[in-house]
């Protein structure tokens, strides 16, 4: 998820259809229209993945892009879901604190790792082409994350070119139930 106007219908609906069509149609992607997409506020992006997330079966994948990354592995670090994930995959997302950007809605976590669920693998995607959140942020965030598997794009957007066929290939070498977020 990424904020702004029609960001839900016209940009990232892309990357669902990339990562539909990679992965095929053993997989369920729900994408759901989060509150206020053009100002996004912890708040109320917390309520409402709170219920996407209470929704879900175990073995479940969840993925967040730009801001939605940000905010969904802030809401996992503040309570653990109700199921078993089977990873947590964020694009393009800014990184929260020293060195990145700041935020009068999520506070900076030294505990970031610690407060995540230790056997879900997380993995980061980032372009270095990426002209809206810079790819430094990756590293932020595998700093804050060292277990992360950690995917630099070369000649990729923030948007990835909408092409997810690397989220899509990790996904399916998870060997996890074909569900995904």
């Amino acid at each position: 998820m990424i904020s702004g106007a029609d960001v839900h219908d016209h940009w990232d609906d892309q990357l669902v259809y990339s990562l539909r069509s990679e992965l095929g149609p053993d997989y369920d992607i729900r994408y759901p229209v989060m509150p206020n997409e053009a100002d996004p506020k912890y708040a109320a992006w917390k309520q409402a993945l709170e219920r996407e997330l209470a929704a879900l079966e175990p073995g479940t994948i969840v993925v967040g892009h730009s801001v939605g990354g940000t905010i969904l592995i802030n809401v996992l670090a503040d309570q653990t879901p109700h199921t078993s994930l089977a990873a947590i995959c964020l694009i393009s997302a800014p990184f929260i604190g020293a060195g990145g950007w700041q935020s009068d809605d999520i506070e900076p976590r030294s505990d970031l790792a610690a407060r995540l669920p230790g056997d879900v693998p997380i993995f980061l995607y980032h372009g270095y082409d990426d002209d809206t959140v810079p790819v430094a942020h990756v590293d932020l965030h595998a700093r804050a994350l060292p277990a992360a598997h950690v995917r630099r794009l070369a000649n990729r957007d923030h948007q990835l070119n909408n092409d997810l066929s690397e989220v899509a290939s990790d996904i399916r070498q998870l060997g996890s139930d074909p569900k995904s977020k």
